[in-house]
């Protein structure tokens, strides 16, 4: 029940003008978000490699409708992906594409990828494309597939294990070499498109997290580059402990050295987990989000666990 109204709450217009206006939200959104400049997310991810743990960077913001706005948001990843070199971090960057123009004109999308993934190039960098809700989810394949058929190579993309498809559309790319990071999902989606119990979503992420890993070794298991910047193939995104103990275990099973596969966590939850499982020598890379446009992010990380909506009522009581 919870878990549904945050969802349609994330994307209510009427309620983000409201909860953004509210003092005490952005109290309890700045737990999972690194700040609303560049700069406070830079040292937040100095912070991170401090610690042995590597970063991916996401300005906020989705579903933009005028093409300046989405050419003002890839000139934002670019200044971050310049900002990572100056600042010899280990981190990349995350992309959703409809913040870059996919929802209204693909086209214009195109170019603004091949413009980021241009600039990732000479800085010896990586970009990784999230997966949004379901109704974009063949143009973002579509425009990944473009990506790679144009010459690069520096790209990865996020699957979702709550879709029935997600197994076909990862072995239809495997033969790129496709890099993949595995989240269970943080939309509303329908019955039809996805799994609505968890413990059907939970076994499909095992059954995947094993597919990935099986891929991986046909393609001679890639490794973690020295910067740290180029992920291994897979990324196992969750802060499911069960799920993170089976494919500790498949790996294991696999003969898999451990900087061949990748955990990565979000930005203010389980930094006990972050550090237990770099401690046991595997790669983990924490999700790090900033900019004034937290909102749906946040309404979504309320939707995952109770506890987060605690988190938010009892700044509420302290405002």
């Amino acid at each position: 029940m919870l878990r549904t109204l945050f969802l349609l709450l994330s994307k209510a217009f009427w309620a983000q003008r409201m909860i953004t206006r509210w003092g005490p939200a952005w109290r309890a959104a700045s737990r999972f978000i690194a700040g609303e400049t560049l700069a406070e997310a830079l040292k937040v991810v100095g912070e991170l490699n401090s610690r042995g743990i590597l970063a991916t960077l996401d300005h906020l913001g989705e579903n933009t409708t005028h093409a300046d706005a989405a050419r003002l948001a890839a000139e934002e990843v670019m200044t971050a992906l310049d900002a990572i070199q100056a600042h010899e971090l280990r981190a990349n960057v995350s992309v959703k594409l409809s913040q870059i123009g996919l929802a209204f004109d693909e086209q214009l999308c195109r170019e603004n990828i091949k413009g980021i993934l241009e600039k990732a190039l000479r800085s010896e960098n990586f970009v990784c494309i999230d997966m949004e809700d379901s109704f974009l989810t063949d143009a973002t394949i579509a425009v990944y597939r473009w990506a790679r058929q144009q010459g690069y190579d520096n790209v990865g993309i996020v699957f979702q294990a709550y879709l029935y498809r997600t197994a076909i559309d990862i072995q239809s790319l495997a033969e790129m070499g496709v890099r993949v990071r595995l989240c269970k999902g943080a939309y509303k989606e329908p019955p039809e498109r996805a799994y609505p119990r968890k413990r059907d979503v939970d076994s499909s992420f095992d059954h995947l997290t094993a597919l990935l890993f099986e891929i991986s070794e046909s393609q001679g298991m890639p490794r973690l580059s020295a910067d740290g910047r180029v992920p291994p193939v897979p990324g196992i995104a969750t802060h499911d402990a069960a799920r993170i103990e089976y494919a500790r275990r498949r790996a294991d099973s696999m003969g898999l050295p451990r900087d061949a596969l990748e955990f990565q966590l979000l930005y203010g939850i389980r930094r006990d987990l972050q550090s237990q499982l770099v401690a046991q020598g595997y790669p983990v890379r924490v999700y790090v989000p900033y900019g004034s446009h937290w909102y749906p992010y946040f309404m979504r990380r309320l939707a995952e666990r109770p506890a987060n909506v605690w988190f938010l009522l009892s700044n509420f009581f302290r405002a």
